[in-house]
């Protein structure tokens, strides 16, 4: 059967079941998008490509499917740049189709050229020129493997114009031995004998911590790391990327470590003898100043990534090798060495002497109960970002899924939400890309329809991708959107408050321009705003019930409120600061 090359390229994606594409026209993708009307693929299409990537990478944060975006060369390709260095970061599998110039102009500087292989070689886990229509199956069929095996991540094919014109005589690669990737060869499975040295270190720490990363909701590990936990009797910090990997209300969960993470996740890390990090990669936001973090702690570290083993903290104990099996192997060793289901151990058993958890656990409880978050909700006052959230969050369903942009509002996000479901916490990690909660809410819920989906944004980042609540508007996908108006650039301001002397350079915004209420309703959403506590959960109930449009709610809340507790950069997290006041926090 003979196709064009934008038939086969559609026409591969069918095969790899892609479901919806996010993109946006121009003319050197223009032959690929002809065929999109005959296909069963859904086209979303974008006001901006960069929002065709973040709503690509919301998709595939919820489902666990590759996200694809299609956008044309030039300034098509240079905009989508941010999303695929966000999903690098991330790790979220991402497949981008770019148009690009005829073969016979690249390199003339011809109108929209731009070199994009070049440009993102750095941030993606592989990338194709595609110059010969034959090769497109093949091309797309490997992309899709890189993208989803070993660590996830993006992708990026490069389709010339009279390439997507040509002919080619179809087919589709059988097996995996008809792709072209000499050397890569993911490895899943651990060493066996550096599995057994890992348990053997689990059953001979006094205060053990388990250091969950983004790693295991990529691994599909979240049950795995529960029946870990529950053997063991060992308690779970999840990193940001890893919120709702373990429950918050399991009684093992120590909630979030960091630079603004909770007291007793920050200091149960410093204080332990064993971190066991599963697919979580010592990132200096968790880690504060690496020479002084966890130095009592023996290091168990699992990646799917040899690469990061080692990077920043050399383990006792490193295992190169997907989360959900490696985890798996570390329960069938410890049972091997007598700990059983329910942390039972049998007589006589090198489990039966491992150290009794009862004193490290009273000390977490400890901490828990004298440093727990707070905020002050003043009757009468301003309102606090932290209410609002604590609101949306008793007013929705358990398995509302969260998605946030980046700055403060991120943070009161993941601390006041209670994440028990894992895949319902959507947000840019790594990058930390301000604009990421708005596109990225639109995948998540075309990903999955069936959730409420949230958006709990900044003033600031609002305004960097709101037009694409128009593409929700158009396509009827009921998004909700909460802003935390503070007019301010907040995290910059926060900043500049502490250690800048309180001089706000650049970083004031308005609270009025623009007006959020009207601007959301020319979108064609639903506006609405809330400047006292007393309106908040009318306005979410009144959100809740709409399902036929977005809705927008601008929540004029307190400038100066700070997120706490914060480690200043650069220092230790034994500096921990746990409230604004003198002898509130820190050691």
């Amino acid at each position: 059967m003979q196709l064009t090359g934008a038939q086969a390229l559609i026409k591969s994606l069918e095969m790899q079941g892609v479901e919806v594409i996010f993109g946006l026209p121009g003319g050197a993708i223009l032959p690929v998008y002809d065929p999109i009307l005959d296909s069963t693929i859904r086209h979303i299409l974008v006001r901006h490509e960069q929002g065709a990537g973040h709503a690509a990478e919301g998709y595939a944060h919820v489902t666990g499917r590759p996200g694809v975006a299609m956008v044309t060369s030039g300034p098509g390709a240079t905009n989508i740049v941010t999303p695929l260095a966000d999903a690098a970061m991330d790790s979220i599998p991402l497949v981008v189709v770019t148009g690009q110039v005829a073969t016979t102009s690249i390199g003339t500087d011809a109108f929209q050229e731009c070199p994009i292989t070049g440009v993102t070689m750095d941030i993606t886990k592989h990338n194709w020129l595609v110059t010969d229509a034959q090769d497109i199956p093949r091309v797309v069929a490997e992309a899709f493997h890189v993208a989803t095996t070993g660590r996830p991540g993006p992708v990026l094919i490069d389709v010339p114009k009279d390439v997507s014109n040509s002919q080619m005589d179809w087919y589709w690669p059988s097996s995996l031995a008809d792709l072209d990737l000499p050397g890569y060869h993911p490895r899943t499975r651990g060493d066996e004998e550096a599995v057994r040295a890992a348990a053997e270190l689990i059953l001979r720490a006094e205060r053990p911590v388990i250091y969950a990363g983004g790693g295991i909701l990529k691994a599909r590990a979240a049950e795995a790391l529960r029946a870990l936990a529950e053997r063991t009797g060992v308690p779970v910090v999840t990193t940001l990327m890893a919120r709702g990997a373990f429950p918050d209300s399991h009684p093992l969960c120590l909630g979030m470590p960091g630079m603004h993470g909770n007291y007793t996740a920050v200091t149960a890390m410093q204080r332990s003898d064993l971190l066991v990090a599963l697919g979580s990669r010592f990132d200096d936001r968790v880690t504060g100043k690496v020479a002084a973090f966890a130095p009592e702690a023996k290091i168990v570290h699992v990646d799917i990534d040899p690469a990061e083993l080692g990077k920043v903290r050399q383990a006792d104990v490193a295992i190169a090798g997907d989360c959900k099996a490696v985890i798996e192997e570390l329960l069938v060793a410890l049972e091997s060495l007598g700990l059983g289901a329910g942390g039972l151990a049998a007589p006589g058993s090198p489990a039966a002497g491992r150290p009794d958890l009862g004193t490290w656990m009273a000390q977490l409880r400890s901490w828990q109960d004298q440093f727990p978050l707070r905020y002050d909700q003043e009757e009468g006052g301003a309102l606090k970002p932290q209410y609002v959230v604590e609101a949306l969050r008793e007013a929705t369903p358990d398995d509302t899924i969260v998605v946030a942009g980046v700055g403060q509002h991120q943070m009161w996000a993941s601390q006041y939400w209670r994440f028990d479901h894992p895949y319902t916490w959507v947000n840019s990690g790594g990058a930390g890309t301000m604009g990421f909660a708005v596109p990225a809410a639109i995948g998540a819920k075309v990903g999955r329809p069936d959730k409420m989906v949230w958006a709990i944004d900044g003033d600031g980042c609002f305004q960097m991708t709101a037009q694409e609540l128009v593409t929700a508007s158009a396509e009827r996908i009921p998004v909700k959107v909460a802003i935390l108006n503070n007019a301010y650039l907040g995290m910059v301001r926060q900043w500049q408050e502490l250690f800048y002397e309180e001089r706000y350079s650049e970083v004031y915004l308005s609270p009025d321009l623009p007006d959020y209420v009207k601007w959301a309703e020319a979108m064609g959403c639903v506006g609405m705003r809330v400047e006292s506590p007393d309106d908040v959960g009318p306005a979410i109930d009144k959100a809740n019930s709409v399902d036929d449009r977005p809705v927008v709610i601008d929540f004029r809340t307190d400038a100066f409120e700070k997120v706490y507790p914060m480690v200043p950069a650069g220092a230790s997290n034994d500096d921990i600061i746990v409230g604004p006041t003198q002898g509130e926090g820190g050691r």
